[in-house]
Protein backbone atom coordinates (compact mmCIF):
# COMPACT_ATOMS: atom_id res chain seq x y z
CA UNK A 1 0.00 0.00 0.00
CA UNK A 2 1.30 3.72 -0.90
CA UNK A 3 -0.23 6.68 0.41
CA UNK A 4 0.13 9.63 -1.72
CA UNK A 5 -0.45 13.05 -0.69
CA UNK A 6 -0.27 16.38 -2.64
CA UNK A 7 0.75 19.87 -2.34
CA UNK A 8 1.78 23.08 -3.46
CA UNK A 9 -1.62 24.02 -5.23
CA UNK A 10 -2.76 27.34 -5.52
CA UNK A 11 -4.04 30.66 -6.96
CA UNK A 12 -1.90 32.16 -9.89
CA UNK A 13 -1.81 34.57 -12.47
CA UNK A 14 -1.34 33.43 -16.17
CA UNK A 15 2.09 33.62 -16.85
CA UNK A 16 3.02 32.97 -13.71
CA UNK A 17 4.73 29.19 -12.05
CA UNK A 18 3.78 26.69 -9.68
CA UNK A 19 5.50 23.76 -8.07
CA UNK A 20 3.48 20.74 -6.67
CA UNK A 21 4.43 18.10 -4.77
CA UNK A 22 3.45 14.45 -4.00
CA UNK A 23 5.05 12.94 -0.62
CA UNK A 24 4.53 9.13 -0.71
CA UNK A 25 4.88 7.00 1.94
CA UNK A 26 3.79 3.17 3.06
CA UNK A 27 6.96 1.43 0.67
CA UNK A 28 9.88 1.83 -1.37
CA UNK A 29 9.09 4.63 -3.31
CA UNK A 30 11.53 3.92 -6.16
CA UNK A 31 10.04 1.05 -6.85
CA UNK A 32 6.98 2.77 -8.45
CA UNK A 33 5.95 4.52 -11.37
CA UNK A 34 4.76 7.71 -11.04
CA UNK A 35 2.07 10.09 -12.94
CA UNK A 36 0.39 13.14 -12.48
CA UNK A 37 -3.15 13.54 -14.16
CA UNK A 38 -5.55 16.64 -13.52
CA UNK A 39 -9.11 17.17 -14.38
CA UNK A 40 -11.33 20.40 -14.71
CA UNK A 41 -14.68 21.11 -14.01
CA UNK A 42 -16.84 19.04 -16.14
CA UNK A 43 -14.23 17.68 -18.20
CA UNK A 44 -12.75 14.30 -17.62
CA UNK A 45 -9.30 13.29 -15.86
CA UNK A 46 -6.35 13.92 -18.12
CA UNK A 47 -2.99 12.97 -17.93
CA UNK A 48 -0.42 15.09 -17.46
CA UNK A 49 3.18 13.51 -17.11
CA UNK A 50 4.26 10.59 -16.09
CA UNK A 51 8.36 9.55 -14.69
CA UNK A 52 9.63 6.19 -14.44
CA UNK A 53 11.51 4.50 -11.22
CA UNK A 54 14.76 6.04 -11.58
CA UNK A 55 13.56 9.22 -13.23
CA UNK A 56 15.77 9.07 -16.11
CA UNK A 57 12.31 8.60 -18.60
CA UNK A 58 9.70 11.12 -18.58
CA UNK A 59 6.49 11.35 -21.06
CA UNK A 60 4.19 14.46 -21.52
CA UNK A 61 1.14 15.44 -22.44
CA UNK A 62 1.04 17.48 -25.76
CA UNK A 63 -0.66 20.26 -23.59
CA UNK A 64 2.07 21.04 -21.15
CA UNK A 65 5.73 20.07 -23.56
CA UNK A 66 8.02 22.58 -22.95
CA UNK A 67 5.81 24.21 -19.86
CA UNK A 68 5.80 21.28 -17.07
CA UNK A 69 9.02 19.46 -16.22
CA UNK A 70 8.18 16.09 -13.40
CA UNK A 71 10.85 14.94 -11.44
CA UNK A 72 11.23 12.58 -8.81
CA UNK A 73 13.50 12.56 -4.96
CA UNK A 74 13.81 8.92 -4.26
CA UNK A 75 15.48 9.90 -0.96
CA UNK A 76 12.29 11.95 -0.19
CA UNK A 77 9.65 9.64 -1.70
CA UNK A 78 8.49 12.52 -3.45
CA UNK A 79 7.43 13.60 -7.22
CA UNK A 80 7.48 17.06 -8.11
CA UNK A 81 5.55 19.01 -11.54
CA UNK A 82 7.04 22.41 -11.80
CA UNK A 83 4.60 24.35 -14.27
CA UNK A 84 5.35 27.69 -15.84
CA UNK A 85 3.69 29.79 -18.31
CA UNK A 86 0.62 28.82 -16.77
CA UNK A 87 -2.56 28.82 -18.78
CA UNK A 88 -5.92 29.85 -17.78
CA UNK A 89 -7.07 26.58 -19.08
CA UNK A 90 -4.33 25.02 -16.90
CA UNK A 91 -7.23 25.16 -14.20
CA UNK A 92 -7.88 21.96 -12.40
CA UNK A 93 -7.31 19.42 -9.64
CA UNK A 94 -4.29 18.01 -9.98
CA UNK A 95 -3.83 14.50 -8.76
CA UNK A 96 -0.61 12.32 -8.24
CA UNK A 97 -0.43 8.32 -8.93
CA UNK A 98 1.70 6.07 -8.51
CA UNK A 99 2.24 2.08 -9.66
CA UNK A 100 4.76 -0.88 -9.50
CA UNK A 101 4.34 -0.75 -12.84
CA UNK A 102 4.32 1.79 -16.04
CA UNK A 103 4.76 4.39 -16.32
CA UNK A 104 1.39 4.74 -18.08
CA UNK A 105 -0.33 7.97 -19.82
CA UNK A 106 -3.85 6.28 -18.41
CA UNK A 107 -5.85 6.27 -16.00
CA UNK A 108 -4.38 2.58 -14.96
CA UNK A 109 -2.42 3.49 -11.38
CA UNK A 110 -3.19 1.44 -8.72
CA UNK A 111 -2.99 4.61 -6.09
CA UNK A 112 -4.03 8.26 -6.14
CA UNK A 113 -3.64 11.01 -4.08
CA UNK A 114 -6.74 13.40 -2.97
CA UNK A 115 -5.72 16.51 -5.49
CA UNK A 116 -4.48 19.73 -5.09
CA UNK A 117 -6.76 23.07 -6.56
CA UNK A 118 -4.53 24.59 -8.85
CA UNK A 119 -6.32 28.01 -10.59
CA UNK A 120 -4.40 30.17 -12.63
CA UNK A 121 -6.18 33.28 -13.55
CA UNK A 122 -6.10 35.51 -16.77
Amino acid sequence: QVQLVESGGGLVQAGGSLRLSCAASGRTFSNYAAGWFRQAPGKEREFVAAISRSGASTYYADSVKGRFTISRDNGKNTVYLQMNSLKPEDTAIYYCAADPEGPYSRSKYSYWGQGTQVTVSS
